[in-house]
């Protein structure tokens, strides 16, 4: 296939693995029988980089992104409400669990749409997703009862999120290269524009409509948006739907082994001040009721800007170089949350922590695009990333309200979250070195 085939016909269309080639080179880790046949490699397809269309996929990415990690970037909200109205004889750590299944859910169903994505069942994810989400918002809005919540609100909106969120991410680099991750950044700044969106919604209007015809609002905006989304969205690379054939070397790869590591530590920690910081500014007497309710809005609008400043630094100089010295800095933050303890300090946590941290979720999938050339098992491998992520997510919030339930104080989950990301981080270190190895300047 020449050059100018290619760019006249923008649907591309990837065989599986041949069989039965020789194994004696290997790319990314990958025998070459387990790579696309060199005359169609994905690797080295011309992409558009720009245009119309691809800036289109990144719209819908991003209302994906606000429709997903949006939401769940929310849940500081509701845990601040069901703990002091709605479910006042849970424990945090209870209430915090319904927002971990969320999360939980939301990632590890990625390690079956990230497969089913790279087979071309894109479109079938959109829909289903789309409406799994917006029926879990319904029920969300009729729950009375704190099991009633985790079937809805954790469970049912989790799973919709879910079919949805590795797709998002795994389309952008179809349509960018040398741009990727600014994309992706755009893309995931969605992200936090849900979670200033949905909060300040949901804060505005409960007092007024009540708590059902709230959550039905922001139900018919993803309805509203979600249908944006299955209109413009489409692959560029049109795969064969039968099954891809793929040793374990796709995943057992040193590189991708500790990038995964990184992931289920950094999940586990990150998502704690999300969760808590409210409750924390308004159980110390820092801020009332009302302004103490801006702090998660605060940290999700800095994290706006965490998501696309850093990436576009990425693109210059590589996506692990930026993302290791951002999760570090998130890590001494967190340790940072413990000594403030007046209205400047709770600000000033707020808007750096939300800043840094947004590049956890931005930047890793830039990295992952890195380290897998071959975009043909891309889906697979974000699956995998995020379901054993999930676990980290899962985890990390109840243990932190564990902590708080047993000691009475915010120390101990502030430390127990910047222990973890520091580990994280180390983490994230080990795969750069062990992909790119110790050149400093090396663009990675």
């Amino acid at each position: 296939m020449t050059v100018d085939a290619e760019k006249q016909d923008t649907t591309l269309t990837v065989s599986p693995y041949e069989e039965g080639s020789s194994a004696s080179n290997s790319v990314d880790g990958l025998p070459k029988d387990e790579q696309s046949p060199p005359e169609i490699n994905t690797a080295a397809l011309e992409v558009p980089d720009g245009g119309l269309v691809a800036w289109m996929q990144v719209s819908g990415s991003f209302l994906l992104f606000t429709n997903s990690w949006g939401i769940l970037n929310s849940f500081g909200v509701f845990e601040t409400y069901y703990v002091s109205i709605n479910l006042s004889g849970k424990s945090s750590s209870q209430i915090a669990w319904i927002g971990s299944l969320q999360a939980f859910l939301l990632l590890i169903v990625g390690i079956f749409s990230g497969p089913f994505f790279d087979l071309g069942f894109f479109r079938p994810l959109m829909l289903t997703g789309s409406i799994i989400v917006v029926l879990g918002l319904v029920f969300t809005s009729l729950c009375k009862e704190y099991w009633q919540l985790i079937l809805a609100q954790g469970i049912l909106t989790g799973i919709g999120c879910g079919l949805f969120f590795v797709p998002s991410v795994a389309i952008v680099p179809q349509y960018f290269d040398k741009k990727r991750a600014l994309a992706l950044g755009i893309a995931a700044s969605g992200s936090s524009v849900g979670g200033v969106i949905y909060p300040i919604i949901f804060h505005k209007l409960h007092a007024k409509i009540g708590f059902g015809w709230s959550i039905r609002v922001i139900a018919l905006i993803v309805l509203v948006t979600q249908t944006y989304v299955v209109a413009i969205m489409r692959t560029r690379v049109k795969q064969p739907r039968k099954r891809v054939k793929a040793s374990k070397s796709v995943i057992v790869y040193p590189p991708f082994l500790a990038f995964v590591g990184f992931g289920f530590f950094g999940f586990m920690g990150v998502y704690i001040p999300f969760f808590y910081m409210e409750g924390f500014s308004l159980l110390k007497g820092i801020f009332d009721a009302d302004m103490s309710f801006y702090t998660l809005a605060i940290m999700n609008a800095a994290s706006t800007f965490g998501r696309l400043l850093p990436n576009a630094l990425a693109d210059k100089i590589g996506p692990f170089n930026v993302l290791v010295p951002c999760l570090v800095a998130t890590s001494v933050l967190m340790f940072c949350w413990i000594p403030a303890t007046d209205k400047a300090g709770v600000i000033l946590i707020s808007i750096l922590y939300g800043f840094f941290s947004g590049s956890i979720i931005s930047l890793s999938a830039p990295c992952m695009s890195v380290m897998t050339p071959d975009i043909a098992i891309l889906g697979t491998r974000m699956g995998v990333l995020f379901a054993i992520s999930s676990l980290g997510l899962l985890v990390g919030t109840p243990v932190a309200g564990q902590l708080l339930k047993t000691h009475l104080q915010f120390e101990a989950p502030a430390l127990f979250g910047g222990s973890v990301l520091i580990l994280s981080a180390i983490l994230l270190t080990v795969s750069r070195l062990l992909y790119t190895g110790p050149v400093l300047m090396a663009k990675a």
